[in-house]
């Protein structure tokens, strides 16, 4: 029996309690979490913007150390340190095929699985396919990466998602070259490790943006070179500081149809914009087809940052050993598993970067 905060209904509070782990079957890990940061998509997936089967077990960047390994596990033993993966690429769908792991169509089926039971008995599905808020979890192979020498466990989790969101965003999908001008929209862990990837990118000029105040110190810290408060001015703004060009890139990390549209807006004539944030249905951002022809800019969406897990984490290893990846500055607040609900609330009113569950 380990403790866990479970979703027990799409909109309902998270229940701290025991649930019934099992041992790991044939090509499964057991892992001791030592860490789990709380992501903009757990709060996603707890209000139904997002869809997992419940009840479940919510939490999908984590990093932890091997309990133990089930039949035909070979790249990881007991003892290991290791990074959850919370989207396995199958290596044989047709994005996997191309190279594109990161748009696996079979990615997430394992959502779908039973893996562990509450005290009463009932079914728990592992809800991002690892189940991170838990003390323990069990999970299939391919969801966990060997952790590079030098990371510290508890910082090497948020290597799991938030940073590989964000550097992928800014090196895979928006490609920021030497010199270029960038700006980030919303300073949460995602936009934080975006602005430290541009920074790493040679950015000339990094622009952070965000509704907060509050938020100016942590963005200047990642590497933000100006912080502009988000407002119905803000792409007149960012044109000022570009000499009324706009940005080579907008990375918008929050996922609602205004600040998409600023994003766009913000961005230069043959600009690219990349969209991280996960919106809702009911976000509709529209062009017309006028501007589109004469702005000549690129609009992409991002998943996971375009990032290959088991290519890119050794890469953002190596900046966090040379000291130019800081993942301890992602985080403002380290809580228990009974702070989750308040971490959520925050994230609502834009509050601080990212809050991260130790155990």
């Amino acid at each position: 029996m380990v403790r866990a905060a479970v979703l027990p209904a799409v909109g309902a509070p998270l229940e701290v309690t025991d649930i019934d782990l099992p041992a790991p079957g044939p090509g499964q890990v057991h892992v001791r979490l030592a860490a789990a940061g709380v992501c903009h998509s757990d709060l996603s997936l707890s209000n139904g913007t997002m869809r997992v089967p419940v009840p479940a077990v919510l939490g999908h960047e984590g990093a932890g150390t091997v309990m133990a390994v089930g039949e035909g596990v070979t790249h990881v033993a007991p003892g290991d340190g290791v990074v959850l993966n919370w989207a396995p690429s199958c290596g044989r769908c047709h994005a996997c095929g191309l190279g594109e792991v990161w748009l696996c169509a079979n990615a997430l089926n394992g959502a779908a699985d039973v893996y562990a039971r509450t005290a009463e008995g009932t079914d728990l599905h592992p809800g991002l396919n690892v189940a991170a808020f838990a003390e323990e979890t069990v999970v299939p192979a391919g969801c966990v990466l060997p952790l590079p020498d030098g990371i510290p466990l508890t910082d090497a989790a948020l290597l799991g998602c938030a940073v590989l969101t964000g550097y992928g965003a800014v090196h895979h999908s928006a490609r920021v070259r030497q010199g270029e001008t960038v700006a980030v929209f919303g300073v949460g862990g995602v936009g934080l490790a975006a602005l430290q990837s541009a920074r790493i990118a040679g950015a000339a000029k990094i622009v952070a943006v965000d509704v907060s105040p509050a938020k100016e110190e942590l963005a200047r810290a990642a590497g933000a070179t100006d912080f502009v408060i988000a407002s119905e001015n803000t792409a007149r703004e960012i044109r000022g500081l570009t000499d009324k060009q706009g940005v080579d890139v907008a990375v918008e990390c929050v996922g609602r149809a205004t600040t998409i549209r600023t994003a766009w807006d913000s961005t230069r004539r043959g600009g690219r914009t990349t969209v991280v944030g996960i919106g809702g249905k009911d976000q509709q951002v529209t062009f017309n087809a006028l501007e589109i022809f004469h702005w000549g800019r690129t609009l992409s969406g991002c998943v996971y940052g375009d990032s290959d897990p088991a290519r890119d984490v050794p890469v953002l290893a190596e900046h966090v050993r040379a000291g130019r990846l800081d993942l301890g500055g992602l985080v403002t607040e380290r809580i228990g598993l009974e702070g989750i609900p308040a971490a959520f609330e925050n994230m609502i009113a834009g509050k601080g970067g990212r809050a991260l569950v130790v155990f």
